[in-house]
């Protein structure tokens, strides 16, 4: 998240408002508004500018990005007992294939093989073909979706 923190411990919260830095609304505002890669890095929230800067907070915050995304995907694969693809879409996952690269050298454990130049070309597919996961590089349009959905939701309230 560019702005947005991840997992915080609900410790951490409560210690904040005892400490009495924070009232509730600027410890909203911190973890809405200043935490996530902006938090981290001090610069920005945006993955092209950490990406094209040389100093090692932007390093720092992307290393982050990669650890909780893996953390993440691992979590899952867990959970689900095995994974046979991993799609990469939106800004950053459609964009950077730097970032794709570091997630999928992460996941080699996963039998994850990266293609590096279909991967420099953002793919469709990003995997070699002996990968035992299959890797996708996939665009979308993330409000159109929510518009639709919306739309849905919205359609089936007219039907009562």
């Amino acid at each position: 998240m560019a702005t947005r923190s991840g997992d915080i411990p609900p410790g951490a919260l409560f210690y904040l408002l005892r400490s009495q830095r924070f009232d509730a609304a600027a410890l909203e505002r911190l973890f809405y508004e200043r935490s996530g890669l902006l938090g981290l890095s001090g610069i920005s929230g945006d993955m092209r500018m950490l990406q094209d800067s040389a100093d090692p907070q932007a390093a720092l915050a992307i290393e982050h990005f990669v650890y909780a995304i893996t953390k993440y995907i691992s979590a899952y694969t867990a959970m689900l007992g095995g994974v046979g693809a991993l799609v990469f879409t939106a800004g950053i996952g459609e964009n950077s294939p730097p970032l794709r690269a570091a997630v999928c050298s992460k996941l080699a454990w996963q039998g994850v093989k990266l293609d590096e130049p279909a991967n420099a070309s953002s793919g469709p597919r990003i995997s070699m073909a002996e990968s035992a996961v299959s890797v996708w590089v996939i665009p979308t349009d993330e409000e159109w979706m929510l518009a639709q959905h919306t739309l849905g939701l919205l359609d089936l309230g007219t039907r009562d």
